[in-house]
């Protein structure tokens, strides 16, 4: 019976019934998949511009959002401003609301311009509160900076850094693993040689020390695409070597024989016979490596060698938090650290879902 049900069906179809039964897989993806959706639209969900800085609300907390009255009564979402005062003892700065004004939640309001996708103008935003009144959703940061419209054009970066950097290394490491299992002999010789010189490096020292001689004045858009080279250049070497075990598997099938005693020429063999072979494998070390260039990312940035001002990410914002101040006495500083922790959790689950659905013996 089972063998009837799987008749007639492509290899990407049974691999994606069989990720389907992975739960922890599915979930991850669904995960992922709203946490892209919302780097997407990012500016239009943003409250505030990420430089726009305010000395009255230096580390303010989250602003708490009402849903009654004095009275008890429910009414329209509202918040209260908040006022700072600083300890004389201890110069430790609190906030208490003022309530002595109501500013009501309201949606689709009109604030900053943006671009969605850098291309895709815009001005109106999701949510924000009547004018007179700075909300904070999730608090600010040492500068003032809304700390939730950062983390949400934060993650522009932090997530799309890895997908760049991952797309340039599936394709250096399938041209390099294919040259290298297709031709053998000398080419792959000196080829493996060299890839096991690059995987001999430590990753980290070896990021730091391609990082640290970017120029500090170099404009951030700039270093960004630097960074996602640092990272796609360092990660390729193992993705060859598994992309040339497979070539060296399928290159000797008869399929392949067939082609060549046919007259297909080289381009057409590796293009049509040999990579389509590979394309689950890579799609399984892809996902798997996403999560080690967002921690390598966000690594670089709480560092200080990593994405610089005006843009911003997950690990420049943990930069912030690293004194022991922050961590107890304003602890939503630590926010992007927890989302990198989610993001890196649900690519793995993803990966390890993709790579049970795509390995027939598993």
């Amino acid at each position: 019976m089972t063998e009837q049900k799987t008749q007639g069906r492509t290899i990407g179809q049974l691999i994606w019934r069989r990720f389907l039964k992975n739960k922890l897989g599915v979930i991850g993806g669904v995960v992922i998949a709203l946490f892209f959706l919302v780097t997407v639209v990012a500016p239009f969900l943003a409250t505030m511009d990420i430089v726009e800085q305010s000395a009255q609300h230096i580390l303010a907390p989250p602003q708490k959002i009402h849903f009654q009255d004095e009275d008890g009564k429910w009414t329209r979402p509202f918040v209260y401003n908040l006022t700072k005062h600083r300890d004389r003892d201890t110069l430790r700065l609190s906030y208490t609301e003022d309530r002595s004004q109501k500013f009501y939640v309201r949606m689709f309001v009109k604030e900053f311009e943006y671009r969605i996708l850098w291309v895709l103008p815009g001005r109106i935003h999701l949510f924000g509160v009547d004018e007179g009144c700075r909300w904070n959703l999730l608090g600010t940061d040492p500068f003032g900076r809304d700390l939730y419209s950062r983390i949400l054009m934060g993650s522009q970066v932090s997530l799309s850094v890895p997908l760049v950097g991952v797309s340039l290394s599936i394709f250096f490491g399938t041209v390099i693993g294919v040259i290298s299992g297709y031709f053998g002999g000398r080419v792959d010789y000196y080829i493996q040689r060299c890839l096991e010189i690059m995987m001999s490096f430590p990753s980290l020292p070896l990021w730091l020390a391609l990082a640290a001689a970017v120029p500090i004045t170099l404009p951030s858009a700039y270093r960004y695409l630097l960074i996602v080279m640092i990272l796609s250049l360092i990660d390729w070497a193992g993705l060859a070597r598994v992309v040339r075990g497979k070539v060296l598997q399928y290159r000797d099938e008869d399929f392949v024989l067939a082609a060549q005693m046919s007259g297909c020429g080289l381009g057409r063999i590796i293009l049509k016979h040999l990579v389509p072979g590979t394309l689950s494998h890579l799609i399984v070390c892809a996902t798997l490596a996403i999560p080690g260039m967002i921690l390598g990312e966000s690594a670089l940035s709480f560092l200080g060698i990593g994405i610089t001002p005006p843009l911003t990410s997950w690990g420049l914002l943990l930069k912030d938090a690293h004194k022991l101040e922050v961590l107890v006495h304003h602890q939503w500083i630590t926010i992007p650290g927890f989302l990198i922790i989610v993001v890196v959790l649900c690519f793995n689950f993803l990966g390890d879902g993709l790579r049970n659905a795509a390995d027939p013996y598993s």
